[in-house]
């Protein structure tokens, strides 16, 4: 689901969640598990990815330092506040998810400065987003490996998991017209937003 639709933590982290975990250590969990979607996803997109070698240098490491802020940010924050301000992000997430298209359209094709001004600062944002909330930040799992408990029992079947899904996902995600998917991942994730907010 995720390199279909962006959005894999909204599937695995209600799953977390389900088996147990407190939403704190889901949500490390399923940072630290979620690794496993860019080898499979990078080698399954091989199509869409052809001629970014360029756009990618740029952005990856704006991508790093913003999930980097992400996980230092939930590191440093106290643990009753990621519950409460997790549903939130999750609508967050679905909309952004939603209107994806429609920001697209308005950027330059060439990838000119001009659009590079908005996309890198979104990288950032949404780095910053993935690294708090979970979603497969290396920086953030990194961080996270190293300073906070980590449910591995939980990790090692997910990621399994994740890797098999992300290496199907994008070969899937051909199929189906794109709003069908992203407005399925965005229902996902207001389902998700309103059993968190019911608690």
């Amino acid at each position: 689901m995720g390199t279909a639709g962006g959005i894999t933590s909204l599937v695995s982290y209600p799953a977390l969640i389900a088996s147990g975990l407190c939403p704190l250590d889901a949500n490390v969990a399923n940072l630290v598990a979620a690794l496993a979607c860019w080898p499979g996803s990078a080698l399954a997109s091989r199509r869409e990815l052809s001629g970014s070698r360029a756009w990618l240098r740029t952005a990856l490491p704006v991508a790093a330092i913003g999930g980097l802020a992400g996980a230092v940010a939930l590191v440093a924050t106290p643990a009753r506040t990621f519950p409460a301000i997790a549903p939130y992000l999750v609508l967050l997430g679905s909309v952004v998810v939603l209107v994806q298209p429609v920001v697209t359209r308005r950027l330059p094709a060439d990838g000119a400065w001009r659009g590079r001004r908005v996309t890198l600062p979104a990288v950032g944002a949404v780095s910053v987003y993935g690294g708090y909330l979970g979603a497969g930040a290396l920086t953030a799992a990194t961080v996270f490996a190293l300073t906070a408990p980590v449910a591995w029992s939980a990790v090692v079947p997910l990621a399994a998991g994740l890797f098999a899904g992300s290496t199907l996902g994008p070969v899937l995600a051909r199929t189906p017209p794109g709003w069908l998917v992203r407005s399925a991942s965005a229902l996902v994730g207001v389902v998700l937003a309103v059993e968190l907010l019911r608690g």
